[in-house]
């Protein structure tokens, strides 16, 4: 039993990370989209990452500052006001976004990391990132 002074924090385990990106990379595959994939657990640490054959140089930042903003908010990146959209990477040195691609992870309601996926149109991102978590059996979207 933990005290005042300590908390467990959970996290994805390398093991599933893998998969998520391998999931990932296939779900790309199939719709003919070349893309980054990282996944960072909720410490922020990126456990997972994969640049994917053809994939853009600059997709590689992108995926990563969607997961570690999925990680860190518990929320969608691209799911914050308007008003956010500069001030929110602005504030954080550069590492949260407000561009979507970015999902939380989460089992059984317990938050355990985030995805981003970066290369394609927002929406493509969008869902190739759904369907690694769904092909994980990560809890759907809120």
């Amino acid at each position: 039993m933990g005290n005042k002074f300590t908390r467990t924090v959970e996290l994805i385990t390398v093991e599933k990370a893998l998969e998520a990106v391998k999931a990932a990379l296939d779900e790309s595959q199939r719709l003919g989209i070349a893309v980054s994939v990282s996944i960072h657990n909720s410490l922020l640490v990126q456990i997972a990452y994969a640049h994917g054959d053809g994939a853009t140089p600059h997709s590689a930042e992108t995926s990563k500052r969607k997961a570690q903003t999925a990680a860190s908010t518990r929320r969608a990146s691209g799911s914050f006001s308007e008003k956010l959209a500069v001030s929110l990477p602005l504030a954080s040195g550069n590492l949260l976004t407000n561009l979507g691609g970015g999902l939380p992870i989460r089992f059984n309601g317990t938050h355990v990391g985030g995805i981003g996926v970066g290369g394609g149109t927002i929406e493509q991102d969008i869902a190739i990132a759904q369907a690694a978590l769904q092909a994980i059996g990560a809890d759907p979207l809120e």
